[in-house]
């Protein structure tokens, strides 16, 4: 629908006025008469020009991404190999096939050989142009679970509701590629699907989809920000529940909340610090996880020895994996990540592969890193808030998805 600015509307009167007393004077008037001198009118300041859209990935050399020459790199060749297999598209065949051909275990000095020969860096830049972005890391939790609800189980871990539409929006409009809307069906129109706080208040909408039942609502919570996890259950034997679906409502940081209502300082809002929040506050828990409206749903998998899949359907390699925007990066490309560890200054250089996405991580240079399973794993990534560069490692001679073509 067209609609007319407010200050063109505003103006509207005013101009038809100006107009009028500058109407053509009737032939009858006296000769004498003048018209009067018309003031200025008003005008619309123009729009400023838009900024010119800069590529995600500009060209680079060996020479720009520091600390390529000190990482052993050998230890994300399994993820790179891992990678290979589903990476389908014509142009990572030969390199694949070259990589295979290195075999399962080769020296850092020849993954080092071999990148140089087969890939060209592009760094990865934000929609400003810039080279630095926020580096955060994820990790695979321990929970407790049961398989029947009781006053200790109270917390229901649901599989994909059936009323839960799916609308891939690249099948229409190629340039909104990797872009879904979710919602459901209200008569015949399609409408946001519930929120959290719409789920927790209504749990006979989902009733026939509990797969588990949690715990404590805070680790399931933390759970489903970090997309999967195992459940130790009463039994004694353990499961993963992975990522399956989400309700495609945003995500929004409780920390960041806690933060805004002046609960806590930005220091104090990581993992611990919000679990502290939430046993002092009991009677608020449920106002500051409704703060996030984003709900993830999951699946039941065995709880074997690999990591978790990520979004290319694959096993996550500690320390070697990284979750990104694949509208910037493409997904399963491998990357030179150039950031700290965890609360400190002391860099940290390694050689990665996009295997996994996130929806919080959203743009250029963002990357959560993939630490492992468990307790030490968590409390890595619950410290890690870095700043960081990024480069994309592409097949030499081709240009990657979110290059301008013909650098």
């Amino acid at each position: 629908m067209l609609r007319i600015r407010p200050v063109l509307r505003a103006a509207t009167p005013l101009l038809l006025a100006l107009l009028s007393a500058c109407a053509t004077v009737p032939e009858t008037a006296p000769a004498t008469a003048e018209c009067p001198v018309c003031p200025v009118c008003p005008t619309v300041p123009e729009k400023p020009p838009e900024k010119p859209k800069v590529e995600p990935l500009q060209p680079a050399s060996w020479a720009d991404v520091n600390g390529w020459g000190t990482d052993d790199v050998s230890q994300a060749w399994g993820a790179m190999l891992s990678s290979c297999r589903a990476m389908k598209a014509p142009v990572w065949q030969a390199s694949c096939q070259a990589a295979r051909e290195l075999g399962d275990k080769p020296s850092a000095a020849a993954v080092r050989a071999f990148a140089e020969r087969e890939w060209q860096p592009w760094r990865v830049v934000n929609a400003d142009g810039s080279g630095e972005g926020l580096i955060t890391g994820y990790y695979e939790p321990l929970i407790r679970g049961s398989r029947t609800r009781s006053k200790q189980y109270d917390t229901p871990v649901y599989a994909v509701p059936d009323d839960l539409l799916i609308i891939d929006m690249g099948e229409l409009y190629p340039e909104l590629k990797n872009m879904r809307l979710r919602g459901r069906l209200e008569g015949r129109k399609v409408v946001p699907y519930y929120s959290r706080a719409q789920i927790d208040a209504r749990p006979d909408k989902l009733g026939d989809k509990v797969l588990l039942w949690a715990a404590d609502p805070i680790d399931f919570f933390f759970l489903q920000v970090q997309g999967s996890g195992q459940v130790q259950l009463t039994d004694g034997s353990r499961v993963r529940i992975a990522y399956a679906d989400q309700n495609g409502h945003p995500y929004q940081s409780i920390g960041r909340w806690l933060i805004d209502k002046g609960e806590l300082k930005i220091e104090q809002a990581g993992m611990e610090g919000i679990r502290n929040w939430a046993r002092s506050n009991p009677a608020r828990l449920d106002e500051m996880l409704n703060a996030n409206p984003s709900f993830v749903f999951f699946r039941e998998q065995p709880a074997n020895g690999d990591g978790p899949n990520g979004a290319q359907g694959l096993p996550l390699t500690a320390g070697r994996s990284i979750a990104v925007d694949p509208r910037s990066v493409p997904l399963g490309a491998p990357v030179f990540l150039a950031t700290t560890l965890p609360g400190t200054d002391k860099p940290m250089q390694r050689l990665v592969v996009a295997q996994d996405t996130g929806g919080a991580i959203k743009g250029g240079v963002r990357a959560d890193f993939y630490w492992g399973f468990g307790a030490e794993a968590g409390a890595q990534a619950g410290k890690m808030r870095s700043r960081g560069q990024m480069w994309v490692l592409w097949p030499k001679g081709q240009t990657p998805p979110g290059a301008k073509p013909g650098t």
